[in-house]
């Protein structure tokens, strides 16, 4: 239960300001997402980005520094893929969405709207013009990277997708998911050839090797399963070597459950005819748990053919010569063969032990030939450790480590300094204090499990109350911690300054009130005097106290029992006194009298339990958390809601509000401190409850039901968009756009008529809209709204355009075609639209004319642009023969140069040779 003292008076109407997000600290990395290396200024191995909650941080390992935010909108950030030639970010989040970011810049200008649910997989192709992406919804979406739009939508898992992979020389990709599957598609016609059966738990991983003929899985057992990857063309023109002094036998099977191969040795022989994949072997992992959730994490290394054949030859050396220990000298030598096992073909390196467990890790080879492997672990923490594979015996080093931007654990206790410049969070080990402008850590103190804390008059000493019942007094100068003083026998939950700043109350599980004051002592070791406290009072309860508050004149005391009471006592006396405002579990709060304790207004407040309450300092305002995740400013006056802060994604645990009521910051189970600014912009109730409606409009738009594709079946992959507001706002857009060209179109053939009558030219009006345009034509305006709509989203914007506005567009798309500019656009449109409406269109006499002119425009168009594209590349494809033969030329005559300064160098040794003898 919470509680805050205000004495409540009804005053005259009041003006409220608007509190808006600042920023985001506290958090290194969240952990729903997974950490990637990242290329930054042409260096790799030194930067990687995290999530952290919706937005994207960079940190320099090196220095420790985040040098880079990619800022987020609302929904918490779930994967992230760079693309292969480090330029750009892809970003999965919560609600499907997946939007493009440049590292150089910092801007998401790609957004990709096609799952329903939050995306767990992302992938580029080799080239990075394609993505693949897996959700929650068990779709897999191909994106056009270049096109910005959705290629094909891929149907077939039951649950989460989990990875996708694509093939570097073949038009396939494999996916695997949570439903046990592990999927292979032909991309040339999006469809599921082939799957793989042999699980029996969750699929969480899966990589190919040896040049994509080895597919290792990795599931929630502790199984490392291995497959031989045989491809069509290859079966049919095998070329096997033959392996030297070896005789070819049967892998055997290096687990005990045989079954699981035989299931894939048993499949349809039309799944074959693109490849073949039958299962290899297994290798035992040391974890127990699925893979990548322990604390561990173990490093294959795949050998490559000849340093496989090098170990089959002392293999086979090995067993003829135990061979010939065991015949008799007079016999020949029998023929002796070895078997092949995985273990000969992956070989383990090492273990790398981390200090927390592990939530997502990523690999990288350095310049250097060393492994870099980077982690996100759960307690808030990077670490980044060296693995050099080539040395006989290889140990892990740790090199870098992120620690001092966040807490190992959830932060329990908020507190402002007196001069709103420092803030105080503390958790289950440690103590932090922030400069508020820079959003630095300026000091870090080790300390027990805090619960509650304020900064000492002066600010520069601050107290924390501990879940021993200790209080602890730290000096932040020195960042030494003064005295640790026994104050209750249990937990203690809250402290209260006294409003003269000359001691405080604390309360405890130990169902008591203590009472303290500041005072000087001196130290035995030195002769200065330093900051104590005393105890001067108990007030011994019936219950646990749960929080203690003063009054602002310093009067009263209240205190929340366990009981789910709270009473309010004279501090003079000691007294029960009345009133208080409270939040409690029960998601409300109220608001009580001061004169009889009756509860003028009971608050539904949050749709959870409240956590936390604070007043505005010298103000009737006053601030809610709960655990719905939610910030609500109130008016204790008039019992009003006044505004709502969103933005954490996990229960929020505790807020505080500085001395002049300028900033809020709030701390969450999601490892985030958030920094909450007032602004001088005047909030007005009617507005903010329209917005809300509006916000809430929104998104019952986009749980609204995806539109049918007139024609689609459901199995068919071809539409990959979903409905968003952007898309409906584009939609209407589009539409306004054809209506104020018939309302134009019929204003010009209305003065026409009138000119002749008339039998002079009167001028026409001009529309203010196409004025802002640049005075163009309606149909130019048509255009430009069409080209407006993000290549992401224009599918689905006209997709949702009633037939009625179709007939004029494909009139305008054959205007537009004929003039041969943004013929890609165009033509995109024309065949969306006449795929969606085909029936309609064919069926309606009035289009076969406009139909036939598309066709006849179109085609000879698209040739023109073919021919350009064709002539573009022939001169291309010569200039890249100049430069090649260019660079031979280079090439050689840096050889010859480098031949020559090494022969020069040579005679000039000799020469000192001689000279020296």
């Amino acid at each position: 239960m919470t509680s805050g003292f205000r004495r409540l008076n009804m005053g005259l109407t009041k003006q409220y300001l608007r509190y808006v997000a600042s920023a985001v600290f506290g958090l290194i990395g969240s952990q729903k997402g997974n950490i990637v290396f990242v290329t930054l200024r042409g260096e790799k191995g030194r930067y990687v980005a995290v999530p952290a909650c919706e937005h994207v941080f960079i940190w320099d390992l090196r220095k420790g520094e985040k040098i880079l935010i990619l800022q987020g909108l609302k929904q918490e950030v779930t994967c992230l893929c760079p693309s292969p030639d480090g330029l750009h970010l892809a970003v999965g989040y919560e609600d499907g969405s997946i939007r493009i970011f440049s590292l150089l810049s910092g801007e998401g200008n790609i957004t990709f709207n096609g799952h329903k649910a939050a995306v767990t997989s992302l992938k580029y192709d080799q080239l990075g013009g394609r993505l693949a992406s897996g959700s929650k919804d068990t779709d897999v979406i191909i994106w056009d990277v270049i096109n910005e739009s959705g290629l094909y939508r891929l149907k077939g898992h039951k649950d989460a997708v989990t990875q996708a992979l694509f093939l570097r020389e073949r038009n396939l990709l494999v996916t695997s998911g949570k439903d046990t599957m592990v999927k292979w598609w032909d991309l040339d016609n999006q469809h599921c050839f082939k799957t793989m059966v042999g699980h029996r738990t969750e699929v969480w991983g899966l990589v190919l090797v040896s040049e994509e003929k080895k597919l290792i899985t990795g599931a929630a057992d502790s199984e490392l399963r291995a497959w031989d990857i045989a491809y069509l063309q290859e079966i049919d023109d095998p070329e096997e070597p033959e392996a030297k002094k070896i005789k070819e036998c049967p892998r055997t099977q290096d687990t005990p459950e045989a079954e699981d191969g035989a299931l894939e040795a048993d499949e349809a022989s039309e799944e074959d005819r693109i490849l073949s994949c039958r299962k290899a072997g297994s290798i035992m992992r040391e974890g127990r748990d699925r893979v990548g959730t322990d604390s561990v994490l173990e490093v294959f290394c795949i050998l490559s053919k000849a340093e496989v054949q090098k170990k089959m030859d002392k293999k086979l050396k090995k067993a003829r010569k135990k061979a010939k220990l065991n015949t008799d000298s007079g016999e020949e030598d029998p023929e002796t063969s070895v078997s092949m096992t995985l273990q000969d073909e992956i070989h383990r390196v090492a273990n790398i032990k981390t200090s927390s467990k592990i939530k997502s890790f990523d690999l990288i080879h350095s310049p250097q030939g060393e492994l870099k492997a980077v982690f996100l672990l759960q307690n808030n923490l990077v670490e980044l450790y060296s693995l050099n594979a080539s040395l006989p015996t290889p140990q892990p080093v740790r090199t870098s480590r992120i620690t001092i931007g966040g807490h190992r654990s959830d932060v329990r206790t908020l507190s402002f300094s007196s001069d709103n410049i420092a803030m105080l969070s503390a958790a289950a080990d440690s103590v932090k204090i922030w400069n508020r402008s820079t959003l630095q850590c300026i000091r870090t103190m080790p300390c027990e499990y805090a619960l509650c804390s304020f900064f000492v008059p002066g600010d520069r000493q601050v107290v924390i109350g501990t879940k021993t019942g200790n209080l602890q007094l730290f000096d932040l100068a020195s960042g030494n911690l003064l005295e640790t003083v026994a104050a209750h026998d249990g937990a203690l939950w809250s402290m209260s300054l006294s409003p003269d700043q000359r001691g405080f109350v604390t309360g405890g599980a130990d169902k008591a009130v203590k009472f303290w004051d500041f005072e000087l002592v001196t130290d035995k070791n030195s002769t200065q005097k330093r900051l104590s406290v005393k105890h001067t009072r108990t007030l011994q309860l019936d219950e646990d106290v749960l929080c203690v508050t003063y009054s602002p004149n310093q009067k009263l005391l209240a205190v929340s029992l366990l009981d789910c009471t709270v009473k309010v006592f004279y501090v003079d006396t000691l007294k029960d006194g009345a009133l208080i405002a409270t939040g409690s579990a029960d998601r409300n709060v109220k608001i009580w009298g001061l004169d009889f304790g009756d509860c003028h207004r009971s608050l539904f407040a949050h749709d959870d339990s409240v956590m936390h309450l604070r007043f505005v300092p010298k103000s009737h305002l006053f601030f809610t958390a709960g655990k719905d995740r939610k910030i609500k400013q109130w008016d204790a006056d008039k019992f009003e809601h006044i505004q709502t802060l969103e933005g954490h994604h996990q229960e929020i645990w505790c807020l505080a509000v500085s001395p002049n009521g300028d900033y809020v910051v709030s701390a969450s189970h999601d490892k985030s401190l958030r920094l909450w600014e007032r602004t001088r912009e005047p909030l007005i109730l009617e507005e903010e409850r329209e917005m809300q409606r509006e916000a809430e409009y929104e998104e019952s738009v986009a749980k609204e039901d995806q539109p049918a594709v007139p024609g689609e079946t459901q199995g068919d992959s071809y539409f990959t968009g979903k409905k968003t507001i952007e898309t409906v706002k584009a939609a209407e857009r589009i539409m306004e756009a054809i209506e104020l060209y018939r309302e134009e179109t019929a204003k010009i053939k209305e003065h026409r008529a009138i000119c002749r009558a008339a039998g002079k030219e009167v001028p026409l009006p001009v529309n203010p809209i196409l004025m802002a345009y640049g005075n163009i034509s309606p149909s130019a305006y048509v255009l430009e709204i069409i080209k407006g709509v993000k290549s992401s989203e224009l599918e689905e914007a006209l997709l949702v355009l009633p037939f009625s506005y179709v007939p004029d567009i494909l009139s305008l798309l054959n205007e537009f075609i004929q003039t041969g500019t943004d013929i890609e656009l165009l033509c995109r449109c024309l065949f969306f639209l006449l795929r969606i409406h085909f029936g309609q269109i064919t069926s309606n006499q009035m289009l076969v004319p406009v139909i036939e002119k598309l066709k006849e425009t179109t085609i000879s168009k698209v040739r023109q642009v073919q021919d350009v594209i064709g002539f573009n590349m022939a001169g291309l494809d010569y200039l890249k023969r100049e430069c090649e033969a260019k660079s031979e030329v280079t090439f050689f005559a840096e050889a010859t140069g480098r031949l020559e300064e090494k022969k020069r160098k040579r005679r000039n040794r000799r020469k000192m040779i001689l000279t020296l003898t």
